[in-house]
């Protein structure tokens, strides 16, 4: 059992900056790939990125690569998503991910991932 608590969000205006975290609680955080999900109003949920369990690899959607950054602090139980250049369209509620899975592939796919947090509010004014 692993429990995700996400935290960072708020508003900022086009072009900033903000650092989300997510806090692990439970075993063997190490072992477990962890992704960014988000989901804007009236819209589904998407990939935003993702990190394998060993750190080795990342992953990120088009509509953010260049300007958001994932990381791992194994030692700490966190995953970051340094997110930079913000714009309006970044505007959603974000959800950390934990999941098992050992296929590249499925790192996209919101159904792999096995635990989530319970979201943060980024806001990005114009």
């Amino acid at each position: 059992q692993v429990q995700l608590v996400e935290s960072g969000g708020g508003l900022v205006r086009t072009g900033g900056s903000l650092t989300l975290s997510c806090a692990a609680s439970g075993r063997s955080f190490s072992s477990y790939n962890l992704g960014w999900f988000r989901q804007a109003p009236g819209k589904e949920r998407e990939f935003v990125s993702a990190i394998s369990w060993s750190g080795s690899s990342t992953y990120q959607s088009d509509s953010v690569k260049g300007r958001f950054t994932i990381s791992r602090d194994n030692a700490k139980n966190t995953v970051y998503l340094q997110m930079n250049s913000l714009k309006p369209e970044d505007t959603a509620i974000y959800y950390c991910a934990a999941g098992a899975f050992r296929n590249a592939n499925t790192y996209y796919q919101d159904i792999y991932y096995d635990y989530w947090g319970q979201g943060t509010q980024v806001t990005v004014s114009s």
